[in-house]
């Protein structure tokens, strides 16, 4: 066993040895380089194995992560889809007919400009400042967020501000969709959603819907409106240096106003410029250029803004009607409306003057205020906020009373001197509506501290004040001269439209919109009076009347029912003539003839016409109704004269033209009719497009005709004879309440028609002797005088078919040769009257079966 044993271990320790040496062999070889040469090499090559076995690991581990962020967090995303019909909250404007802006409507003040419109340089210089790649990359600009994140480790060392690295699609994504919060939450449904908006919408419409939406300060949401309210230009009439300046304001609108920190903003300026220069977008002269320009901000204080308040308003509701108050403030919506400014500050001026007119014929009612003149007495009138309605009347506190007038002095420390003349008209207004004695003293009007408007006095010289030293006791300078005035109590309102469409060319609802913004034209309900009757006249015109058929005028009795009395109506003369022509009748405004009238025909058949003018809305068939006991509103009364005066079609009062999206579609046309040729080019030789006439009949043309022609001779020979000293054809109404509570007068040219009406908001009579011819009728004439100033003095339209007959205006039979009472009246065909009797209606038999030329009493009605 030992030999066996011995045997063996030798011939194993002997192998060892032979692989020992040949291992030694070759590890000493000078091509293998040492003795521990490969267990080195199985090092790096075991961490080599241990690192692609940890990158798939993590890269597993971060899909696995994103994955799960995407479900997670996508799950509770805003719906990206809707930016496809999203529409930012942009401006709505109002214009007059001459493209003049009255009023923007906006929650946020914003302009939208499709991208298409944006000029090119803009846009490069956005894309400087905020997103090279925009157009390159997929929504996230993965480099970019790289260096974001350099910086921002390099900041945070520093102890800087982090800064971001949002492209314009994450901001969409962010402004459109999210939250402004700094979280990581945030952060990543910003990218979900910047990925998803990248696939469903063009780079354009992103582009679009950022310069839209973003905010720029200065109340300028939109690049549109930034470029109005910075610099107030058109985006197209931007410098460069301009455009790079809005494309810096997005970073922080508040730190780099161009006035409080200007020198923040041209650097920031600069540095787009330059970014635009390095991108190639701009060479070395306008960059040069560009730099040196000075930033310079220009308010929007030159637009053409014209202020006619009731007016704009009106639309307002009209608009928010039709289409609600979100579309009216968020809509965008371009309002081009029928106002004529020309027109409109004539109606406003000669309102306003009649009422002041009025107003002074009834005396002083004292001052406004009194105070004591203290030390402070500048803040403490400066503090007082009247409206006064007049743009060159100011308030005023008099610090002395002389006799020769009185020292007043202003907010702002000037002083001023009202001269005794100035206040003669001021007496004092007693009960019992009369006026009391002539002013014969400046103390009887003013007192030291009273609170008082005034006007300047002009083409007067200015006074010198003696023993009147200012504050700091300096010797007073010669001081202008000021008139007292007063601010009315009485309103009124006052509309003109054109009769062939009804667009209302002009519109005042009151004296003064800041004091009152209700609106006398459109919204006060008030009875017409006589300015009702020429429809009951149109009527009888229809029926078997002419213009020179005779009605009885005399007392007019009836019973009214059980414990209602007697209804006794009454001329404003309190007379009565006898029998009378129609047009005599609707001249002089007999009540009587009327009445008489309207119990013949009937009040179904009146009360049938006060519907076709749209008059019935507050008017019961009762005889009081004909003499305009009914209510109507002074728009809807005028567009019923222009039905008359326009042949007789109807007409609808409208104060919009034509209504646009913001994408410049026509949503809404005032007219409507199609007109194909419209469209065509302009040859220069075409004929004018022949539109059809879609306008319903109301009453026949010739009794329109006639109706006018009647209506003239109240301009020429009856209530409305102060009119005619402008000697044009004019033609109207006046009206007149029950004591004198409301004045109306509605008349017309061929072309226009307007309307007048005054009174109190609380209805009280508006004084002894005052009614339509005294009140409405000076304002009518006053503003027809402006506003047909340089027209031509065209006559009224006659339709075919009348027949002019000379006639004897109080008879109305045929006027024979030599009399001098001779008119030429209008006659349908087959109605001119004869030489023999002449019938005449007292309201016992028809008129045709009247045998008497005279009836005597009352007819029978009792």
């Amino acid at each position: 066993m030992p030999v066996q044993s011995g045997r063996g271990t030798g011939k194993f320790a002997g192998e060892m040895t032979e692989i020992n040496d040949l291992e030694n062999t070759v590890e000493n070889t000078p091509e293998t380089g040492g003795a521990d040469r490969p267990r080195r090499r199985s090092l790096w090559f075991r961490l080599f194995i241990w690192g692609g076995v940890l990158a798939v690991l993590g890269a597993v581990a971060a899909v696995s992560v994103i994955i799960w962020a995407i479900i997670h967090y996508g799950r509770d995303l805003p719906d990206y889809r809707q930016l496809a019909n999203y529409e930012p909250a942009v401006i709505t404007r109002i214009h007059a007919g001459d493209g003049s802006l009255l009023r923007e409507f906006a929650r946020q003040p914003r302009l939208f400009v499709p991208i298409e419109a944006v000029p090119e340089q803009l846009v490069n210089a956005f894309l400087s400042a905020e997103d090279k790649n925009f157009y390159d990359h997929a929504g996230l600009d993965y480099m970019g967020m790289v260096r974001a994140m350099l910086r921002n480790v390099i900041s945070l060392a520093q102890g800087n501000r982090l800064q971001g690295a949002s492209t314009i699609t994450q901001q969409v994504a962010r402004n459109f969709l999210l939250t402004l919060d700094q979280r990581v939450d945030r952060k990543i449904k910003e990218m979900i959603l910047t990925l998803r908006i990248e696939r469903a919408f063009s780079k354009d419409r992103i582009l679009e819907l950022y310069l839209n939406e973003i905010n720029f300060g200065n109340r300028s949401y939109g690049v549109a409106a930034a470029a109005l309210n910075y610099f107030n230009k058109a985006l197209n009439e931007l410098t460069v240096a301009e455009m790079a300046y809005l494309a810096a304001l997005p970073k922080a609108p508040h730190n780099y106003h161009p006035v409080r920190n200007k020198a923040r903003a041209v650097a920031r300026r600069n540095w787009v410029l330059s970014r635009m220069h390095i991108l190639g977008f701009i060479d070395d002269a306008l960059y040069r250029a560009s730099v040196d320009e000075d930033l310079v901000m220009r308010e929007r204080t030159g637009q053409a803004l014209f202020k006619a308040d009731y007016f704009a308003e009106e639309v307002r509701r009209e608009v928010a009607g039709r289409y609600g108050q979100k579309t009216l403030y968020e809509g965008g919506l371009s309002v081009r409306t029928s106002l004529e400014p020309h027109l409109q500050r004539i109606a406003e001026a000669t309102l306003r003057n009649g009422l002041i007119a009025y107003d002074r014929r009834h005396g002083w009612r004292g001052p406004i205020a009194r105070t004591q003149v203290t030390p402070d007495w500048k803040e403490k009138l400066a503090a007082r906020a009247v409206s006064l309605g007049m743009a060159d009347w100011r308030l005023a506190l008099v610090h002395e009373v002389r006799a020769s007038g009185a020292i007043i002095g202003f907010a702002d420390g000037v002083y001023g001197f009202v001269p005794f003349e100035a206040v003669t008209w001021a007496r004092a207004w007693r009960t019992g509506e009369r006026l009391g004695p002539k002013v014969s003293d400046m103390a009887e009007v003013l007192a030291i501290g009273d609170v008082v408007p005034v006007s300047p006095l002009n083409g007067s010289a200015s006074v010198s004040l003696d023993n009147f030293w200012q504050e700091d006791g300096a010797a007073m300078d010669a001081v202008a001269q000021y008139r007292l005035e007063q601010v009315p109590a009485v309103q009124g309102g006052l509309v003109a439209m054109d009769p062939h469409t009804g667009r209302v060319l002009a519109l005042v609802g009151g004296y003064d919109y800041d004091a009152s913004e209700y609106n006398r034209a459109t919204q006060a309900e008030r009875q017409p009076g006589s300015a009702f009757k020429p429809f009951v006249y149109a009527a009888a015109l229809d029926k078997e009347f002419t213009p020179a058929s005779l009605v009885l005028d005399a007392p007019f009795v009836i019973d009214q029912g059980d414990g209602l009395g007697k209804w006794k109506p009454k001329n404003s003369s309190n007379r009565f003539y006898g029998p009378s022509t129609l047009r005599l009748g609707l001249e002089k405004s007999r009540n009587l003839m009327t009445v008489r009238l309207a119990q013949y025909i009937g009040m179904p058949a009146i009360l049938n016409y006060a519907r076709r003018f749209d008059l019935a809305g507050n008017m019961e068939p009762s005889l009081a109704a004909s003499l305009g006991a009914g209510e109507v509103t002074l728009l809807k009364l005028t567009a019923a004269y222009g039905m008359l005066v326009n042949g007789g079609k109807y007409i609808a009062p409208s104060l919009i033209d034509r209504i646009q999206d913001r994408r410049g579609r026509t949503i809404y046309a005032h007219d409507g009719r199609d007109c194909a040729a419209c469209d065509l080019p302009w040859t220069g030789t075409a004929f004018e497009p022949d539109l059809p006439d879609s306008r319903r009949t109301v009453i026949d043309p010739q009794t329109a005709f006639q109706l006018v022609s009647m209506l003239e001779g109240v301009v020429q020979n009856g209530t409305g004879r102060k009119i005619r000293v402008l000697g044009r054809p004019l033609g109207g109404k006046t009206g007149t309440t029950n004591d004198s509570a409301d004045a109306w007068f509605v008349g017309f040219a061929p072309d226009l028609v307007v309307g007048v009406f005054v009174g109190f908001d609380r209805p009280r009579s508006l004084g002894p002797g005052e009614e339509g011819s005294s009140v409405a009728v000076p304002i009518f004439r006053d503003f027809m005088r402006d506003a047909l100033k340089g027209e031509p003095a065209i006559p009224f339209r006659m339709p075919t078919g009348i027949r002019l007959v000379r006639i004897n205006a109080e008879t109305g039979r045929p006027a024979r040769y030599g009399e001098e009472k001779m008119i030429l009246e209008a006659f349908k065909p087959g109605t001119e009257p004869g030489f023999g009797d002449v019938a005449v209606l007292d309201g016992s038999l028809p008129i045709g079966e009247t045998k008497s030329t005279v009836r005597k009493g009352t007819g029978g009605i009792y």
